[in-house]
C-alpha cells in the first residue's frame, strides 16, 4: 500500500490500528486525533487507504468520510458503534465510505482493509481506462472536424480528406491527431 491515514481520538485504537496495518508493506502510516487535521492531510498527500475510528475529538467522524470521500480516491473505512452502525451506513454508503461495527476483529478488519485497496485499485483502472476512451473520442472528433474542413475548403471528398490526413501523418510522422489539429489550424477562422 502507498499510505495510509488512521483518525482516532484514543491512542490505544490508533496503536492498534498502526501494529495491524505494519504487517502489510506500507510505504507511510499517518496518525491524526481529529478531523480538521486529517483533512489537511488530504489535501497535501494521497492515501490508498483512511481509516476513520468514530467519534473523533472534533467531530463525528461521518463529515471527515465524506469529505475524504469527496476529494480523494482512498478507500475509506468508518468505525463506529455497534448499535449505530446501520443509521450511519446509511449516510455514507453513498459516497463508498465503508461502515464497520465497533469492537472490531483483527482479521475482519484485516479483510475490510484488503477488500478497500481491491475495490480502490479496480475504481483507478476503470478511471485510467475512461480517460483513454474520451482522449480517443476527442482525437476522432477533431479529425472528422479536419475532414469536413477539408470537405469545404478543398473540395475533397470524405475518402479523399481520410487518405489525405492519413498519408500526413505517415510522412510527417506525427499522430493523425496532430496533423487534424494543424489543418484546422491552416484552414479555421
Amino acid at each position: 500500500m502507498d499510505g495510509v491515514l488512521i483518525a482516532s481520538n484514543t491512542s490505544s485504537t490508533m496503536l492498534m490500528l498502526s501494529d495491524l496495518m505494519r504487517g502489510e508493506s506500507i510505504g507511510r502510516i499517518v496518525a491524526v486525533q481529529n478531523g480538521s487535521e486529517g483533512r489537511r492531510y488530504i489535501t497535501d498527500c494521497d492515501f490508498e487507504l483512511i481509516i476513520i475510528d468514530s467519534p473523533l475529538k472534533d467531530e463525528t467522524g461521518i463529515e471527515f468520510a465524506i469529505s475524504a470521500a469527496e476529494k480523494t480516491t482512498a478507500g475509506i473505512m468508518l468505525m463506529v458503534d455497534a448499535q449505530s452502525i446501520f443509521d450511519v451506513s446509511l449516510k455514507v454508503e453513498e459516497y463508498g465510505v465503508f461502515a464497520l461495527p465497533k469492537p472490531i476483529s483483527p482479521d475482519f478488519f484485516y479483510q475490510a482493509a484488503k477488500l478497500l485497496t481491491a475495490s480502490r485499485k479496480r475504481v483507478l483502472r476503470l478511471e485510467d481506462e475512461n480517460q483513454k476512451l474520451q482522449r480517443k473520442i476527442e482525437e476522432i472528433r477533431t479529425v472528422d472536424r479536419a475532414k469536413l474542413i477539408l470537405v469545404q475548403v478543398l473540395k475533397m471528398t470524405e475518402p479523399q480528406a481520410q487518405h489525405y490526413i492519413e498519408k500526413q501523418s505517415m510522412d510527417l510522422r506525427q499522430t493523425r491527431l496532430t496533423t487534424a489539429e494543424n489543418i484546422l489550424r491552416t484552414y479555421e477562422r
